[in-house]
């Protein structure tokens, strides 16, 4: 999920107000999201040292020129009760919403799903803000290979099906994504995705396949680190 086109409503911000300055929450409830930040903090950190989706992520962008760090990349924050995540393009940061993640396995496909976007940012000149092809295309990448549309959690959405029911989840939910950051009809964001989908769909950089689960990603981390040996031995 990432900022629109237009003023900051159309750009997303309006669903992270903590992040362009927002005021302080006093009390009960500062103390409330202190114990939010803290747990995101543990969680992000967990994430980074044992996803392997996000680990061959944080190698590719290394390899690509874009070192992600830590506290200069993520932001743990209170948001709009709509989203988990988002990718602010203007000062390149993922955005975690404390007060929405609540367990790892939630927080390892929203730290893959940002991070594709942040390898998107990093590799192409995406114009995040003009072009909803673009958003589109990331949204489409980030909905295939993060694992949002594997069978156990469409399973757990109470979503069945069987003939090419993985393709239409990664519809589905690049759709939804571009509806939560710009204001345009259901009609124009599936266009979008509609126009860019095959391209966006069958791209699987940095991954060189659809990680269906965590063993498939670990199988694609082994495989991009050799791929990367064998370059530096040429």
């Amino acid at each position: 999920m990432d900022p629109g086109e237009g003023d900051e409503g159309d750009r997303g911000y309006g669903l992270f107000p903590q992040h362009k300055g927002g005021k302080e929450k006093k009390g009960l409830l500062a103390e409330s999201l202190f114990t939010f930040n803290h747990k995101c903090q543990l969680m992000l950190k967990v994430a980074l040292d044992t996803s392997p989706f996000a680990k061959l992520l944080m190698d590719a962008m290394k390899s690509s020129g874009c070192t992600v760090y830590k506290d200069r990349h993520f932001s743990c924050e209170d948001c709009d009760g709509t989203v988990s995540g988002g990718f602010d393009a203007e000062i390149s940061q993922i955005v975690l919403c404390q007060n929405n993640i609540h367990q790892q396995e939630h927080m390892n496909r929203v730290v893959t799903h940002e991070l594709i976007h942040s390898f998107d940012h990093c590799r192409a000149h995406v114009d995040w803000f003009n072009n909803i092809k673009h958003l589109a295309c990331s949204e489409i990448r980030a909905a295939n290979l993060s694992g949002e549309c594997t069978f156990r959690n469409e399973l757990s959405r109470f979503n069945f099906g069987l003939k090419q029911h993985h393709q239409k989840c990664v519809r589905e939910r690049a759709c939804r994504s571009i509806l939560a950051v710009r204001k345009v009809s259901r009609e124009t964001a599936m266009k979008a995705v509609d126009d860019v989908f095959d391209s966006c769909f069958n791209d699987h950089e940095p991954f060189g396949r659809v990680p269906h689960n965590k063993r498939d990603a670990k199988y694609a981390y082994r495989d991009f680190q050799n791929r990367n040996r064998f370059y530096t031995n040429l």
